[in-house]
């Protein structure tokens, strides 16, 4: 069976969504396909115990107007991230616990550590947002993964082990893999690394009570029938009338398409005709960040008992990064492990039941062996989520964006793009995914 509107968005992400209630207000008729059996993409909430957690995308920082938006006009709670209290750092064999927002590193790594910081800072604020290839010197920074650039730099062990760290919790990927270009448009995209990490007037300052699948959730419910699940699209075919989208739930034929998913899954799709060398180009040199995210729920708050905030920066086992995940009240409590990078794609081929001991037995060289007895326990591997690929954000690999970036948003005929790392601000987020949605139909709607 064949349908027939104005636009079809491939993706129910909130990219894809967020591109369908605008063309939809404006009055223009549209599909949106779905490849899972849910809406959501990369934001994920589950009800567990007495109350619900997010296994995807959890955080709302401040400056995230439209995504604030929504929850104001969707009457969604938001409520302050926990993070008081004292925190635990376990990093190139060293194990301390420390009280404020300075890691308990001897001081000549702090010392080098603040100036590699201060460096990357420095060059972050000459890479548009927008435009990461039109830099000035972008082709000279693409040409260094962000290792290699740093390590000029870097002296000590200490140092050197905090900033693959952050680099991997924050991107999901391994400092040798992301190119400097690459990095230096993600810190520009999000205000800086000292906001991106940050609780308090920062990209982790607040959290969705009812959990942050609610935004996409409400969203595909006032597109109603519009939206179709379990219908991974496998064609998109145009000529100088429109667009053929062949999908396992049937074809659709538009005037336009928007395809609203990440720039490596766009590489599964058969295009007709082709798509531009530098486009597929693009795509194949964009990897997804890897990550497995962790909830382990307790009868007992028993780290906030004992003066610490559940924040931990550890590179001795799994979970390279834990916090608070204890809701607004109090009555569920419970710590959030993230497995990024690496150890993500190494513990993503071990069984379940292994990984779930590993996170519990990380815990309890923190806070002792009650930490190895949760109530709950559930996990979400984003690396072996077929239609995601991965998790947080893409990135790319050295020389992709300075030579290929141009094609990132640039329309293929009646093909427009969407999706959180074709956004223009807040690179990789969901407010990212929201304004790439919005400009989507804006530019689809320009032509309509």
């Amino acid at each position: 069976m064949t349908r027939e509107v104005d636009v079809v968005v491939v993706g129910a992400g909130l990219a894809g969504l967020s591109a369908a209630r605008a063309l939809t207000s404006a009055g223009v008729s549209t599909a949106v396909v779905e490849a899972r059996d849910r809406v959501g993409g990369r934001t994920l909430s589950r009800a567990v115990g007495k109350a619900v957690f997010d296994l995807g995308g959890q955080y709302v920082g401040a400056g995230h107007e439209r995504i604030r938006s929504l929850a104001r006009e969707f009457g969604l709670r938001t409520a302050p991230t926990p993070f008081a209290g004292r925190k635990w750092l376990d990093l190139a064999g060293r194990r301390k616990s420390y009280a404020g927002a300075i890691p308990a590193l001897p001081p000549l790594a702090l010392v080098n550590l603040q100036l590699v910081l201060s460096r990357l800072e420095h060059l972050r604020k000459q890479v548009p947002a927008a435009a990461p290839w039109s830099a000035a010197r972008a082709a000279e920074w693409d040409a260094h993964t962000a290792e290699s650039w740093w390590s000029r730099f870097t002296f000590g062990r200490e140092a050197k082990a905090m900033l693959r760290h952050i680099t991997r919790m924050t991107f999901g990927a391994e400092a040798d893999e992301m190119s400097l270009l690459s990095l230096l448009h993600y810190l520009s995209a999000g205000r800086g690394l000292d906001y991106m990490t940050a609780f308090e007037n920062g990209s982790q300052q607040d959290y969705f009570v009812d959990g942050s699948q609610q935004i996409a959730l409400r969203l595909a419910a006032a597109l109603g029938e519009r939206v179709i699940a379990k219908a991974p699209v496998r064609r998109i075919a145009q000529d100088a009338n429109g667009v053929a989208i062949a999908s396992d739930a049937g074809d659709i034929h538009a005037r336009f398409a928007v395809v609203a998913i990440p720039p490596l899954l766009t590489c599964r799709i058969e295009y007709e005709p082709a798509l531009p060398a530098a486009r597929a180009a693009l795509a194949q040199r964009f990897p997804m960040g890897a990550a497995i995210k962790c909830i382990v729920l307790y009868e007992r708050r028993f780290w906030k008992e004992r003066g610490f905030s559940g924040e931990v920066i550890n590179d001795r086992g799994p979970v390279g990064y834990s916090i608070d995940g204890t809701k607004l009240d109090g009555a569920q409590p419970a710590l959030v492990a993230f497995i990024e990078g690496a150890p993500a794609r190494a513990w993503s081929n071990r069984p379940p039941e292994v990984r779930r001991r590993a996170v519990l037995r990380d815990f309890a060289a923190f806070y002792g062996a009650e930490a190895e007895q949760p109530s709950d326990y559930l996990e979400q591997d984003w690396t072996a989520e077929p239609w995601t690929g991965g998790c947080s954000a893409g990135f790319t690999t050295p020389g992709a964006l300075s030579r290929f970036g141009p094609a990132l948003r640039e329309p293929v005929g009646r093909i427009h793009w969407a999706g959180a790392e074709t956004a223009t601000e807040w690179f990789g987020y969901m407010e990212g995914a929201l304004e790439s949605g919005e400009r989507a139909a804006r530019e689809v709607l320009a032509r309509a």
